[in-house]
């Protein structure tokens, strides 16, 4: 008994180092890991084609790499670009408009006259030009960083997805519970990540093709607002709002309320009701059951706040830890309450 209390004191201690060690590391290792697991499904698919597991991981880091970090990171050189060619006086005079827009929009609708009076009153153009250059600073100081955590999760996410075989079963004979619920632990958790991540993601993708072949009649850079568009949408309740709400006031103040009104109108219409509202829950249906090997059943109110909570705690790559703490905790719950219910029925037989 000495012998495990030692042992077990002795593997606090090095757990305390070993995340000492690797805390540089630990969110590009978390993001990978969920990454893994939640494109485990594909990649045993994708293995059973090609006889490869190497092939298929590679395919698949590809294609993440494609997806998911390429546009990101055209993002940001892009935003970087744009605003090292803004000129200052330009913006300037561009917010004034703005400003008095919306002065003489409080006279036509009364209704809004208080409202729309406080939000002009706020307003400070000359602040306002000084934090949006703020941000071309900030992204010229952060990418590096950011650049280098997206190379580690697709090294990290290379390698989890190559061994994910051995690594799983080292786990499982870890954890202090039987074989079998560990495999329902992971199967659970695995199933929930992966209908979260195939969802947001292609109707990510989905929606911002929208938006940006849109835009791109109106003479706008559709890639990039495209894109935008498709990490925008992945707020919950606001979504592409903060994408087309702005596009639409700078063409209302700069003359063309027609455009205006066809870009809200297409933006409302297309993307939010027909894309969103219909075309999505057909989508995550769609994943569902023909990816997932058990189908299962989401929570969307559970997801939104897990979404939230984990953007605002973790950042950019809470959208993908904020579920998948949620889905593990409840996976652990309905475990916990398996084993509750057989130590009563144990206790009653006693």
């Amino acid at each position: 008994m000495k012998a495990t209390y030692f042992l077990i004191a002795i593997a606090i201690v090095m757990i305390f180092f070993m995340v000492e060690l690797f805390n540089p590391f630990l969110k590009a290792i978390c993001v990978a890991s969920l990454l893994a697991i939640a494109t485990s499904t594909l990649t045993l698919i994708l293995e059973e084609k090609l006889k490869s597991r190497i092939i298929s991981t590679s395919i698949m880091t590809i294609m993440l790499t494609s997806l998911f970090f390429v546009p990101l990171v055209y993002c940001i050189f892009s935003f970087a670009n744009f605003f090292n060619q803004v000129d200052q006086q330009t913006l300037i005079s561009t917010l004034d408009e703005m400003k008095i827009f919306i002065q003489n929009l409080s006279k036509e609708l009364p209704f809004l006259k208080t409202s729309l009076n406080d939000i002009t009153s706020k307003i400070d153009v000359g602040k306002t030009v000084e934090n949006i250059f703020s941000i071309s600073a900030y992204l010229g100081k952060n990418s590096a960083t950011f650049m280098i955590d997206i190379v580690m999760i697709l090294i990290f996410f290379f390698f989890f997805t190559l061994y994910s075989s051995s690594i799983a079963t080292f786990i499982q004979n870890l954890l202090p519970i039987k074989n079998e619920d560990s495999i329902i632990l992971f199967h659970e958790s695995s199933n929930v990540m992966t209908v979260v991540l195939y969802s947001i993601l292609i109707t990510a993708i989905f929606e911002g093709f929208l938006f940006g072949i849109f835009l791109t009649s109106f003479g706008y850079d559709g890639l990039l607002f495209g894109v935008l568009y498709g990490f925008a949408s992945l707020i919950p309740v606001v979504g592409g709002v903060i994408m087309w709400l702005p596009i639409v006031v700078y063409e209302a103040t700069t003359g063309s309320s027609t455009n205006a009104i066809i870009i809200a109108a297409y933006s409302i219409i297309v993307i939010s009701i027909i894309a969103d509202t219909f075309i999505k829950p057909m989508i995550i249906k769609y994943i569902n059951q023909k990816v997932v090997k058990t189908p299962t059943s989401l929570n969307e109110l559970l997801i939104f706040f897990s979404i939230v909570a984990g953007l605002s705690t973790f950042g950019f790559w809470g959208m993908i830890i904020g579920p998948a703490m949620v889905t593990f905790f409840i996976s652990t719950m309905h475990l916990l309450k398996k084993y509750s219910d057989d130590f009563k029925e144990n206790v009653s037989y006693d």
